[in-house]
């Protein structure tokens, strides 16, 4: 198992019991993350700078995706910390950076969320897609391309999966800490 867990100028992160973290992830510094999470393989959560992360519980960050904060900087730009709330899967090679995702919203593969974006309840970005700094992806919309736009509304059985792709991912993190693969 490798050291994946690290502090941060003394910050330790916070991770509550039952998190699977891949031996491969990196989770460092001011991190705080609830019940049931999973953070899996080669992903990073990085955070430094004088900001934080904080996720909440259920939400499975899938292979790959890393997780910043922007720090102060000389021009005036203030701290800005990630949130992302419950129920929330975000997929493989996501870019989640000092921005907000809100309680059951969806991320899709390889989609980037940039500084001070929202992406609200029910909302759902599209893999490949780039969410530009301080856009609000609404609920019950979903957002496509590079920038990202609204593309339609969401239907009935994309809502109707997210439940079910939180419970897979927990139960597939359950497996994985049953055999042994975490870095706790």
């Amino acid at each position: 198992m490798s050291n994946a867990i690290k502090p941060y100028l003394g910050i330790m992160p916070t991770i509550a019991d039952d998190v699977f973290i891949a031996d491969t992830a990196a989770v460092i510094g001011d991190v705080h993350i609830g019940a049931g999470s999973s953070v899996w393989y080669n992903c990073v959560i990085r955070g430094d700078g004088g900001s934080h992360i904080r996720i909440g519980e259920r939400t499975n960050i899938q292979d790959g995706t890393i997780i910043h904060v922007n720090g102060p900087r000389e021009d005036g730009t203030p701290l800005m910390p990630t949130y992302i709330g419950s129920d929330i899967t975000i997929g493989h090679n996501a870019l989640i950076h000092a921005c907000t995702l809100e309680d059951g919203c969806f991320v899709g593969m390889s989609s980037t969320v940039l500084d001070g974006a929202v992406v609200q309840t029910g909302a759902m970005v599209a893999a490949g897609a780039v969410v530009s700094p301080g856009k609000v992806v609404k609920s019950g919309e979903l957002w496509a391309g590079i920038p990202a736009k609204p593309l339609r509304e969401l239907r009935e059985a994309e809502l109707a999966f997210w439940p079910e792709s939180v419970k897979i991912y927990c139960g597939l993190a359950q497996d994985h800490i049953k055999s042994g693969n975490d870095a706790k």
